[in-house]
């Protein structure tokens, strides 16, 4: 092949299987220059969560979410810049189980670009204690899983509340766990909840067939869906 013709090549703009979406991917792709800079692998995490959520709520169904994540890790790898590879590498993470893969393997045609110190802690995180928390008959159970990185650093916490057909009412993720914990004592101290220790093995289940259940879900779970999906499969 002519260098001439490669040039061409290289210039050419990827085939998308959802075309009419490029200029959202490109939007992405130039969102992601601001991952590197963030302090660690849960803020990344995080980050990333939140935009795979708008992608998602916005799908009409699951093959169109399926084409739409490939469609973006077809863009980020193109991009080819160290906010792209960050991208890549949290969607290998814990994007959705789908899509590690390949994104993995997009991310290893990138090597050699920078990457931020926290780039081998994406994902890499250890179940802790499991709360249950309930306030009263109508509001159902709230369930926080405790995690930590490696050697115990970054505790946070997925937090979900259940409604009592266990369809997800919010799904957040906890950065300052003492902070929550204590004021959900306050608030047992005040008869206003109950909290107990809970079984990681009964809720590792319950979770998961929540959030992978059929959507819709509330609008504000979905930008911790993916991510607390992750944490989820950790579980027993």
């Amino acid at each position: 092949m002519s260098a001439a013709r490669s040039d061409a090549t290289a210039a050419r703009p990827p085939r998308l299987m959802l075309p009419g979406l490029r200029e959202v991917y490109g939007a992405y792709a130039r969102a992601a220059d601001e991952l590197p800079a963030l302090p660690g692998a849960l803020q990344a995490e995080v980050w990333a969560s939140a935009q795979l959520g708008a992608l998602e709520s916005a799908a009409p169904h699951a093959q169109g979410r399926r084409a739409a994540l490939g469609d973006l890790v077809t863009v980020l790898r193109r991009a080819g810049t160290p906010g792209s590879l960050s991208f890549l590498r949290v969607l290998a993470a814990i994007g959705p189980a789908e899509i590690r893969g390949v994104a993995g393997r997009a991310a290893g045609e990138l090597r050699g670009l920078p990457e931020p110190p926290w780039a081998d802690a994406l994902g890499a995180v250890t179940p802790g204690q499991v709360w249950l928390i309930q306030k009263g008959p109508l509001d159902g159970d709230r369930l926080i899983c405790e995690f930590r990185y490696a050697g115990g650093a970054d505790l946070h916490a997925l937090a979900v509340r259940l409604s009592y057909s266990d369809a997800p009412g919010e799904v957040v993720v906890v950065g300052d766990v003492r902070a929550l914990m204590a004021a959900a004592r306050q608030a047992m101290q005040a008869e206003l909840c109950v909290v107990q220790p809970h079984d990681p093995a009964a809720v590792g289940p319950r979770l998961r067939a929540a959030l992978d259940g059929a959507p819709p879900f509330p609008e504000d779970c979905y930008p911790a869906l993916a991510l607390a999906r992750h944490r989820a499969s950790l579980l027993p």
